[in-house]
């Protein structure tokens, strides 16, 4: 990330104070399998670290949970926070889709949240996982096509 990006995708203690809180009340603690809610110390810190890209629209879908709420989100009862937080993730908007990207990616690649669900926690490389191969046969329509691009050596191709 550039440095001009950096101040533009960092949230301000508010927003992250709110997006905590909500994030807690998309995926709570559970105590019967042994899960830490999306609040959790460090996957939120995950949360904080990977915005990237989606930070803008986070930012966007906070202050339209700000709006719901007509107050401070994190001084509401719960029973006003929960009604607020589910009024925004009902809604069907590109934001509130990378906000709950942005939470979800983490939650579930927390080593807590893996085992729980019976998966072991492995990196991708070296020891990965086993993939089963597919239907190979399902790319012949488009191996049929006659090339798209363009041939830069003079000959054939689409222009």
């Amino acid at each position: 990330m550039r440095a001009g990006e950096a101040s533009h995708a960092e949230l301000t203690m508010g927003e992250l104070r709110n997006l905590r809180r909500l994030a807690g009340l998309m995926v709570p603690a559970d105590a019967e399998y042994g899960v830490p809610g999306a609040d959790d110390e460090a996957i939120f810190a995950d949360i904080g670290r990977s915005l990237g890209r989606d930070a803008p629209a986070v930012r966007t879908a906070l202050t339209m949970l700000q709006e719901i709420a007509g107050d401070d989100f994190c001084g509401l009862d719960t029973e006003k926070a929960e009604a607020a937080a589910m009024v925004l993730l009902g809604r069907d908007d590109p934001a509130v889709t990378a906000l709950g990207r942005a939470v979800l990616q983490c939650y579930y690649r927390d080593d807590r949240v893996l085992r729980s669900l019976g998966i072991e926690p492995l990196a991708p490389f070296p020891k990965g996982r086993a993939l089963e191969q597919g239907d190979w046969s399902l790319l012949e329509a488009v191996r049929g096509r006659p090339p798209m691009w363009r041939d830069d050596r003079g000959g054939g191709g689409a222009t």
